[in-house]
């Protein structure tokens, strides 16, 4: 089973908002309700490609009700610890305006709560996968990750880690099976700047060293690149396509990743899945379906013949 952590999950109210004007009231041309987080992205994406998942984390109130209410129609199953203080964040995203948006912060996690995700993790068995994904709230130790992969150090449970810098480098040492930085936060942490899918192979053979097994670079127009465990390396420009959405384009590529690899166990196969669901979210209004995926990864096989 694969299962994935949002520690700080959100309503996502995504509207369009025609001749925007500050200062007064404005009204939406359209408007969804959507739930939101990157280990929830990830649960999304390998459900639309036949995957099963069951999405962990933490939620309050009402809006935490209707957070696990639609993710039940959707068909993910969710373990999520209900907190009994605060409500789960509601972000608002203006779609027509490229980038804009305000985030809500979300309820305070305690120590007690913390100790129950750390009860359901310690359930996790041999050929387990467990996908960490996002940042921490300021109430939970700013050690999480690290804490949780020590936890499951001698489980032999298939670890996936998208975070940055400091979350990113101390789960280093327990041989997380993938981790997905994207070209600026590989050069950020080792203070260089990154352009070209050719510049950050030795970058990701770096990270191996520090203890990652495979490395998957995101380079969103410049396509991606893997540096995997068995010593190869993988590398594809961005598929065509229109620039709809980029919001969960990462966290489609890591759900993408890891359904190839449990499909046939094959590195390139894995990452031409990987690169066909982040740029099949990024080609959509929403999080893409199993037939957008198998639609881009089509036109990635027949480049490569």
């Amino acid at each position: 089973m694969i299962y994935t952590v949002t520690f700080n999950p959100s309503l996502d109210y995504i509207v369009s908002v025609d001749d925007f004007q500050m200062g007064r009231t404005n009204r939406t041309t359209s408007e969804m309700l959507l739930p939101g987080g990157k280990g929830i992205n990830v649960s999304t994406v390998l459900r639309n490609l036949g995957v099963e998942s069951t999405a962990l984390g933490f939620v309050a109130g009402f809006t935490g009700e209707a957070l696990e209410n639609e993710l039940c129609r959707m068909g993910v199953q969710s373990g999520f610890i209900r907190l009994q203080q605060g409500i789960t964040r509601i972000n608002l995203k203006l779609k027509n305006i490229e980038g804009t948006e305000i985030n809500g912060q979300g309820p305070s996690i305690g120590e007690e709560q913390v100790a129950q995700l750390d009860e359901q993790l310690s359930r996790l068995q041999q050929g387990d996968v467990l996908v960490l994904a996002g940042s921490i709230p300021a109430s939970m130790p700013d050690d999480m990750y690290r804490r949780i992969l020590a936890s499951l150090a001698d489980k032999e449970v298939l670890t996936a880690v998208d975070a940055t810098r400091d979350l990113l480098l101390n789960v280093l040492e327990y041989h997380p099976f993938l981790i997905k930085p994207n070209n600026h936060e590989l050069g950020e942490i080792f203070d260089v700047e990154l352009r070209t899918r050719e510049e950050v192979v030795p970058y990701g053979r770096k990270l191996q060293e520090r203890g990652a097994r495979n490395v998957l670079i995101s380079m969103a127009g410049e396509g991606a690149v893997l540096v995997a465990e068995d010593g190869s390396v993988h590398s594809a420009p961005a598929p065509k396509g229109t620039l709809v959405n980029g919001v969960g384009a990462g966290d489609s590529m890591v759900a993408g990743f890891l359904a190839g690899w449990l499909e046939r166990k094959d590195y390139e196969h894995a990452f031409y899945m990987g690169v066909a669901a982040g740029s099949a979210s990024a080609f959509s209004e929403h999080l893409a379906t199993g037939q957008e995926v198998a639609a881009v990864y089509q036109q990635l096989k027949n480049k490569e013949a």
